[in-house]
């Protein structure tokens, strides 16, 4: 009769069938432990840590699968063991209070960067740095007094180095001297006769000169302010009636009229026929305004101060 696997010559069924069937459990036993430890080896290799409990039952305990059966006497004493795996409590104590899971116990720390261990471990629990909110003791009150005047003294260099800044930049903004010299000229009028023009040179630009008769006088006061272009009196654009000093170019584009020339003989510009009488208003031409009076005054008798 084969009942548990091994051939039984003289095998009744009421002494030696107790014996098969104990055999048969012990077989049945092993197989499912076996699986359970195979399980139990896939879920801790899952986790990135070992618990100590674990780990501890693993290494205090033999497994009797590792042998080859000849411990009959250890086999037997496991069968009447209250635990299904009598070899190893640690392990079953291990799974039942939650070593497995992550708590304060936990015996070996991950290789594994925090935020990774985060990710596959996650948690509620939340930690604070009590380090972050500590206070520093208050200083010695024999050295405010130095620090104190360290700061004072360092804000008043700034506030002197930002005020030399300052001082620069206004100051490279205004004219220099040589460019306030040739902001004014000063001429000679001693030289100049009657009925003649000088052309001189201020500011890049050519200044009209005219040194006028009576008869000149007379005729820029005869013309009919209101038939102007650029309505204007005589006496508004001269300091002296007998000198007249007007800007050299002509309001059209530019150009520079020649003296003692046009229909009105004051000047004519020969670009696009702008013609100025004797007192440099316009009277004839695309030119749109009189011919512009600069700054001036007369510093003597004979000298003008232009600028």
């Amino acid at each position: 009769m084969f009942c548990c696997g091994a051939k039984h010559s003289s095998c009744p069924d009421s002494g030696e069938n107790k014996h098969c069937l104990k055999a048969k459990s012990k077989e049945e036993e092993k197989n499912n432990t076996k699986k359970m430890l195979r399980v139990a080896g896939r879920r801790l290799s899952s986790f990135p840590w070992r618990s100590s409990q674990t780990t501890s039952a693993f290494v205090s305990h033999k497994s009797p699968f590792l042998s080859d059966g000849r411990d009959s006497a250890a086999s037997s004493r496991s069968i009447l063991s209250p635990y299904p795996l009598p070899f190893m409590p640690d392990l079953i104590r291990g799974f039942s209070s939650g070593a497995l899971s992550p708590g304060q116990d936990m015996g070996i720390i991950s290789d594994l960067p925090a935020t990774v261990a985060a990710v596959k471990n996650p948690t509620s629990k939340i930690v604070y740095d009590e380090h972050n909110h500590e206070r520093y003791p208050p200083g010695d009150p024999s050295k405010r007094a130095f620090a104190y005047f360290v700061l004072t003294g360092g804000r008043f260099v700034y506030a002197s180095l930002i005020r030399l800044l300052i001082l620069k930049f206004v100051l490279s903004m205004s004219a220099s001297k040589d460019v306030l010299a040739m902001a004014s000229l000063e001429v000679d009028l001693s030289s100049i006769e009657p009925g003649s023009t000088v052309t001189v040179k201020w500011r890049g630009k050519p200044v009209f000169i005219r040194r006028r008769t009576e008869d000149d006088i007379k005729l820029a006061n005869s013309v009919d302010v209101a038939s102007l272009r650029d309505p204007q009196e005589d006496a508004a654009r001269v300091k002296d009636p007998e000198w007249l000093v007007v800007v050299g170019v002509c309001t059209h584009l530019g150009c520079i009229p020649l003296p003692n020339a046009g229909d009105f003989g004051g000047w004519f510009c020969p670009c696009h026929g702008s013609h100025y009488d004797i007192s440099g208003r316009i009277r004839k031409g695309p030119a749109p305004f009189n011919l512009e009076v600069p700054t001036y005054s007369f510093l003597e008798e004979n000298k003008l101060l232009i600028g």
